[in-house]
């Protein structure tokens, strides 16, 4: 069982390696994660950039250029553009962002005629090992769908637990978050659990089990879920936590990473290939678990 970053790792390695493009590859933190992740050989990489900034810094960083392949393209539109184009003719496994906008990798990655789309709307999935929770904790979405309605989560759902799937949880614990664990017909958050959970019964949200409405902390804590009389199995047990919408989430996972002293790894999901897309301020830690990550779900496309 999966219970660590370490796993994760670890289980990444006994794969053969993923072939990773990174789009506009010309930042330190980024190529720092990438060199990390080739030395653990969990994924070779193309890098498309700059070629004289990404030269300058596999020289500074002591990495070797023979490592990498290197295409060169000053245009960060075009950088991305072709870095898509690369993964959806099958040529690489996953995409991961460089020093480039969150909108322009986006925009080219759900581009209608060489992009990754599929029918599914993509999120935003983080998973974290958190020191005080029993196992890992994965979250949605922090990250992209601002107010998702009922449907959406749906979708949101779904990716969820085919990154879940990949981690080995065959059959993940899903929780509504809100603010109270009763339905509650002014708070559309209780009122989307209530719809979601009726869904998963009448087998339309399938391999998971949702549960809620949970306000976070019967969630994850057995104790306060039994001090309210929540009678839920998942209480206090929970896989997959289901934001209600983007501040949710946002502050959830910042609240961990940054209070808490969580790792993390996270991947946009719900593409026809992985994509890794960090945060600046993610460590390079961060970043290279987030690659192993997509290593892992990529192998279960």
């Amino acid at each position: 069982m999966i219970k660590t970053m370490q796993d994760i790792v670890k289980r990444a390695q006994l794969m053969s390696p993923k072939r990773m493009v990174v789009a506009v590859a010309n930042d330190e933190h980024v190529l720092e994660a990438v060199e990390m992740a080739r030395q653990a050989k969990i994924i070779d990489a193309i890098l498309v950039g700059n070629f004289d900034e990404i030269s300058a810094l596999i020289t500074k960083l002591k990495m070797s250029h023979s490592d990498y392949e290197i295409l060169d393209v000053k245009d960060a539109v075009e950088a991305c553009e072709l870095s898509v184009k690369l993964v959806s003719q099958n040529k690489a496994d996953i995409l991961m962002k460089g020093i480039v906008d969150t909108s322009i990798i986006l925009h080219a990655a759900l581009d209608k005629e060489f992009g990754l789309r599929t029918p599914n709307r993509i999120s935003h999935v983080s998973v974290m090992e958190i020191p005080t929770y029993h196992k890992l904790l994965l979250m949605s979405d922090g990250a992209m769908n601002i107010a998702p309605d009922v449907d959406i989560k749906q979708e949101i759902i779904e990716n969820g637990v085919a990154v879940a799937h990949s981690l080995g949880i065959k059959l993940p614990n899903v929780g509504c978050i809100a603010a109270v664990e009763k339905v509650n017909r002014k708070m559309q958050a209780t009122l989307d659990a209530e719809e979601l959970i009726f869904r998963n019964q009448n087998d339309r949200i399938k391999e998971c089990v949702i549960g809620g409405p949970f306000a976070i902390d019967n969630a994850v804590n057995k104790e306060a879920a039994i001090h309210k009389g929540i009678t839920d199995p998942m209480a206090g047990d929970v896989d997959f936590l289901l934001m209600p919408q983007i501040e949710s989430g946002n502050v959830f996972y910042k609240s961990m990473m940054f209070l808490a002293n969580a790792k993390s790894a996270s991947v946009i999901a719900g593409a026809k290939k992985p994509i890794v897309l960090t945060s600046r301020a993610d460590s390079k830690e961060s970043k290279f678990y987030s690659i192993a990550l997509a290593a892992l779900v990529s192998d279960h496309h």
